[in-house]
């Protein structure tokens, strides 16, 4: 069984699908993806404690969306059950799923502060905002949320898994002051 330490959340269940228990999932791996070849696929029916199911078939809609055939949810009612939880992927198949350009992607990349020369965390989450991204860290233990956009971003090294930044002045003593 995996912990959530070791999945990354890739979206979440919106919609039921015909009468057979179809469910409807938006994603952000930034391409058209099927679950076909997939072990399973996990749903947080339960807050923090993600529970594997299993795949019969898959449609890819869009570059954001697909319809979702699980075992054992068989009826309408059942797939109701699961509309707006979240869904989740262990890292391996999340690697052979994103789109290697989609800000997902930069899930496990090292932070480097450019400015100070020096490395402060792997990105553990990444937020989407309207006008910029968030990049989930911890420093000390303390959840820190580095904005991504056009002024911090100074370079992304995905041969080293590494994102370079310019923070501005005084972030980091918000959340670790």
């Amino acid at each position: 069984m995996y912990t959530m330490e070791q999945l990354i959340h890739i979206g979440k269940i919106v919609a039921t699908f015909g009468l057979t228990g179809q469910v409807v999932i938006t994603h952000v791996l930034a391409k058209k993806v099927t679950f076909e070849n997939q072990e399973a696929i996990f749903i947080e029916v339960t807050k923090g404690k993600p529970i594997p199911f299993f795949i019969e078939s898959c449609t890819a809609k869009n570059d954001t969306e697909l319809t979702v055939k699980l075992e054992d949810v068989n009826t309408r009612e059942s797939a109701l059950r699961l509309i707006s939880k979240n869904v989740w992927v262990n890292e391996s198949e999340f690697n052979k799923l994103v789109d290697k350009n989609a800000p997902i992607a930069l899930i496990g990349y090292t932070i480097f502060d450019d400015e100070n020369e020096k490395v402060l965390g792997e990105i553990v989450e990444l937020i989407e905002q309207p006008h910029q991204l968030l990049a989930k860290i911890y420093i000390d233990k303390k959840e820190v949320l580095i904005p991504l956009n056009e002024s911090t971003l100074l370079e992304i090294d995905r041969k080293k898994k590494v994102v370079v930044v310019d923070l501005p002045e005084g972030l980091l003593e918000v959340y670790l002051g």
